[in-house]
């Protein structure tokens, strides 16, 4: 019994270290050209300026009235209410960030951009990289809006 006990612990730990060695890196012949380029100052520069960032998409700019258009701030809110408080609280953290005071930390253009091409902009922009690492790698999802539709969504955040 005490032959068969110790025959199967050797087993185990021969196959553990086996996977350990593996693991560390034993199986990668990777190159250090093979590496990602360091980020680049454009990048740096923007991710120490959310407010200069506009993101990756179709919005280049915009101009926001000084008011708020009721109309379509009430549009966007009826559209956020079906389409995104499965994951994000107007006023709180959740699985997404709250868009309360969204336009005092990022730029309009980057708000849009975000609603519209959420894929792109989780791959590509350095704000949106890091947002996907603070709120647990939950990806926002894609809600396939039109631009009207997430012009009216930022109308409703202009309100909160």
């Amino acid at each position: 019994m005490k032959n068969v006990n110790l025959r199967n612990a050797t087993t185990l730990l021969f196959f553990g270290s086996l996977i350990f060695l593996y693991s560390c890196g034993g199986g990668s012949k990777e190159s250090a050209s093979d590496a990602p380029p360091p980020t680049s100052m454009v990048e740096k520069e923007v991710s120490d300026d959310p407010m200069m960032n506009k993101g990756i998409g179709p919005v280049t700019s915009m101009v926001i009235e000084e008011e708020i258009n009721a109309q379509l701030a009430a549009e966007g809110a009826e559209i956020y209410t079906q389409m995104c408080t499965a994951c994000h609280k107007a006023d709180e953290k959740y699985i997404g960030p709250a868009p309360k005071d969204i336009l005092k930390r990022r730029s309009p253009e980057w708000v849009m951009n975000m609603i519209l091409n959420p894929t792109e902009m989780i791959e590509k922009d350095p704000i949106a990289k890091k947002l996907l690492i603070e709120y647990n790698g939950a990806p926002m999802a894609n809600q396939n809006l039109t631009e009207d539709q997430a012009r009216a969504v930022l109308e409703y955040f202009r309100t909160l």
